[in-house]
């Protein structure tokens, strides 16, 4: 057998890292993959979101087909749309949107991306706006069925002179679906103004039967995963609010998720302890009474997550006495089933190690599932059983495992005796070995946010890297989600520092082990993480070349010019602006380009709002101007994320165009060349 084997090995072709010839193509990836997004479920059916590349980004809520009122589609296709083209269910709330819509009675209530109203559909109808024109924004929708109105958060745009005004809104839907002969729209009524008085609200949640509403608020210079406040109000008879009371929470404490019980109780998580834990509040309902919160399940782990977008969900009731939840524990999630009487948490065995969006309902548990080697899916298990069968995966496309690299969980020292924590995956290629005593060229990835994680999932884009001969480390550095508080906080008042530091740390430990070429260390980024990478670039003397995706270079700009969710945002993890502008000069790499002599390649979309086109023109063209290599590809009607399969193809390959020009070495496929300019050749 030993022979055997050394002859397989030696029938491999001996090619350099970065020429392998991998099927993982550019165009396998954007065409056979979908994004999977927000879970709902209603009666016994599940729905979810899909973002679609090949349509330019739109997003659609799909169901499983069943046929029971004549919708099943054509027979090649098992699942059923509930917005036809050209609608795209996405909002811009925040920006980030999240929450874009719901399900009540079979009817679909969406957001529409290109004019930000609400939309009522029914399968096989054409949707009808129930929200007026304006500039006006709607997430978080929620179905209030005893005074039959959604209720939501909407951010009103309507005075462009100043910041944006959050409240949370009863929008009612008499007359939906019902278009007088003389009128272009459906009959209906203004959003009623519920809650207001704060810079930001989110998760609103109405209790079982229907009487009471919990949210959560904050306001500047707060991120939700900094400080919030847990609001219930009592619902009257009119669907007005009365005797508001604040339940928990302040600036240093971080709400998330509240949602009543089958117990009448109220559950929400909190980071109180240092850990976002799960606890209950109950006070039967006597208005004026403070109540009882009660911790359930104490652990050092994460139950929570920081709300970049609405409606996350990380735990879910199925029965009056048990709930099932998914944490996070040293960057890997688990599911777990919790006992609300005995207080006792049991995991569930699945082979995922990244689960979220949970969602439950008449016995049923939905989620999105993946693991090192398996595409995220949508996975509905039976609350009793616990058998579970996938309904939908981002891809069907079946890869060789010989072709798939499994992610290395691991722990390296940082600055200040410090650990920071990654995942790395080795170069991994059935075909290949490469010539003896070559050590691979390592990509370091710094995650966007920069209040965010990364997590061991299935990757195409990253075995896009691996299968090509590049180990990729994925990196968790100081101020991710999923070590505790403590850790999230190691970023404040030190991003571009601690981020920097940590990612610069992980790329020298792999070639201390020898495991990596330290003379081909790469670094990219999209957001945060393209702030990160270009400080990493400028500021250390570690990497050699780097890539950032609609990434800040200039601090000062990005205070001034940015969306009403993060315009504070910088206030913790620099300083205040711009009492502490020294500190947004001295960290913006803008201001260091002296310091800046590799390549850099930058990847921009033209219509983004978060990080707007002049922050990576202006270090596209200091570098122009100095001599450096660079390049600028800029994407017309992308915003902030590439969302069209012909500019994820282009950015993915032009990527590793540019470091196959920076290393010198033939890439295996035929990739279209990208301009360099003050590169030899130009491209």
């Amino acid at each position: 057998m030993f022979n055997s084997e050394m002859n397989a090995v030696n029938a491999l072709s001996v090619a350099s890292y970065g020429t392998w010839k991998s099927p993982i193509s550019s165009d396998l990836i954007v065409a056979g993959t979908i994004g999977l997004g927000q879970i709902a479920i209603e009666g016994d059916q599940v729905f979810w979101q899909e973002s679609r590349p090949t349509e330019a980004g739109r997003t659609v809520v799909v169901k499983r087909a069943t046929g029971a009122r004549g919708d099943r589609p054509p027979e090649d296709s098992p699942f059923v749309e509930l917005n036809s083209a050209p609608f795209n269910v996405r909002t811009r709330v925040h920006e980030y949107g999240g929450g874009a819509y719901t399900v009540a009675d079979g009817v679909l209530y969406f957001c529409h991306f290109a004019d930000q109203r609400i939309y009522w559909a029914q399968p096989g109808e054409s949707p009808i706006p129930i929200t007026p024109e304006g500039r006006y924004r709607y997430a978080d929708l929620k179905y209030d069925r005893a005074h039959h109105r959604l209720i939501a958060i909407r951010e009103d745009h309507s005075q462009p002179d100043r910041e944006a005004v959050n409240t949370i809104v009863g929008i009612p839907l008499a007359g939906c679906g019902q278009i007088a002969p003389e009128l272009p729209e459906p009959i209906g009524q203004e959003p009623i103004v519920l809650v207001e008085g704060h810079d930001f609200f989110a998760s609103p949640h109405l209790s079982q039967d229907g009487r009471w509403l919990t949210w959560i608020t904050w306001d500047h210079p707060n991120m939700p995963w900094d400080g919030t406040e847990l609001w219930i109000a009592a619902i009257q008879a009119d669907g007005s609010l009365a005797m508001p009371e604040k339940l928990a929470g302040g600036q240093e404490e971080s709400i998330f998720q509240p949602q009543w019980g089958p117990d009448d109780r109220l559950y929400f998580i909190s980071d109180r302890t240092g850990w976002w834990n799960l606890y209950r509040w109950h006070s039967a309902h006597i208005p004026g009474v403070a109540g009882e919160i009660e911790m359930l399940c104490p652990k050092e782990a994460e139950f929570g997550l920081p709300q970049w977008v609405f409606g996350m969900s990380t735990y879910g009731f199925i029965s009056p006495t048990e709930l099932v939840c998914t944490y996070s524990e040293r960057g890997l999630s688990h599911l777990a089933r919790f006992d609300l009487s005995s207080l006792e948490l049991t995991e569930i065995p699945t082979p995922y190690s990244s689960v979220s969006g949970l969602q439950t309902a008449a016995g049923i548990i939905a989620f999105l599932g993946g693991s090192v080697t398996e595409p995220t899916a949508i996975v509905q298990m039976d609350a009793q059983t616990l058998e579970y069968q996938v309904l939908r995966r981002a891809t069907d496309l079946q890869i060789d495992p010989g072709y798939l690299s499994e992610p290395e969980p691991i722990a390296f020292p940082t600055e200040n005796g410090l650990t920071a924590y990654a995942f790395y995956y080795p170069p991994t290629n059935r075909d290949f070995n490469p010539p003896a005593g070559e050590k691979p060229p390592l990509l370091v990835k710094s995650h966007g946010g920069p209040t965010a994680a990364t997590s061991a999932s299935f990757e195409l884009r990253i075995q896009y890297w691996t299968s090509r001969g590049f180990g990729v480390l994925d990196v968790n550095y100081g101020g991710s989600t999923g070590y505790g508080r403590a850790y999230r906080e190691r970023l404040r008042g030190n991003w571009g520092i601690v981020d920097v530091d940590d990612c610069a740390n992980g790329a020298k430990f792999l070639v201390e082990q020898g495991r990596v070429d330290g003379d081909r260390l790469v670094i990219a980024g999209g957001s945060a993480g393209g702030f990160t990478t270009l400080c990493a670039l400028t500021f250390r003397d570690v990497f050699k070349a780097g890539a950032s995706y609609y990434g800040v270079s200039d601090l000062k700009i990005l205070a001034e010019d940015t969306h009403k969710f993060e315009s504070r945002y910088l206030d913790s993890i620099i300083g205040p602006y711009p009492d502490r502008a020294d500190l947004y000069h001295d960290r913006s790499p803008i201001h260091a380009i002296d310091r800046l002599s590799c390549p850099v390649i930058f990847f921009q979309g033209d219509e983004d709002r978060v990080v707007p086109p002049n922050q990576s023109e202006l270090m596209a063209n200091a570098l122009r101007e100095k001599g450096v290599p660079v390049a600028y590809v800029l994407f017309a009607g992308e915003q902030h994320g590439f969302r069209k399969a012909e500019n994820i193809k282009r950015a993915l390959d032009g990527e590793f165009y540019f470091y196959a020009r920076v290393f010198g070495f033939q890439p295996a496929d035929a990739i279209e060349p990208i301009a360099i300019e003050g590169m030899p050749n130009g491209t």
